[in-house]
């Protein structure tokens, strides 16, 4: 089993930034790839951006150049630097792990409000 925690979410007004953090725990030592996931009201949840297991990052074309997704695997964290955000940027956040199994585990998520 894999525990995963986002913190970090809240209201920021559009052009501004926040951190988003993901503390996972458990038996993570299988990865295949970590990532983070949206789901905003009336939406299916979409890939933000993720990362490989040999820490290859890939992003959504409405986020790139905007979202830098980190890691500090000693510390089993990951990161979704947001900057310049845009009100479409709403959302709950999801962390995700995806085993070399193809197990997928999600944290509870975060709500991230962009007022314009």
């Amino acid at each position: 089993q894999v525990r995963l925690v986002e913190s970090g979410g809240g209201l920021v007004q559009a052009g501004g930034s926040l951190r988003l953090s993901c503390a996972a725990s458990g038996s993570i030592f299988n990865a295949n790839a970590m990532g983070w996931y949206r789901q905003a009201p009336g939406k299916q949840r979409e890939l933000v951006a993720t990362i490989s297991n040999y820490g290859m990052t890939t992003y959504a074309d409405s986020v790139k150049d905007r979202f830098t997704l980190s890691r500090d695997s000693p510390q089993n964290m990951m990161y979704l630097q947001m900057n310049s955000l845009k009100p479409e940027d709403t959302a709950v956040y999801y962390c995700a792990y995806h085993t070399r199994l193809g197990n997928d585990y999600w944290g509870q998520g975060t709500q991230v409000t962009v007022s314009s």
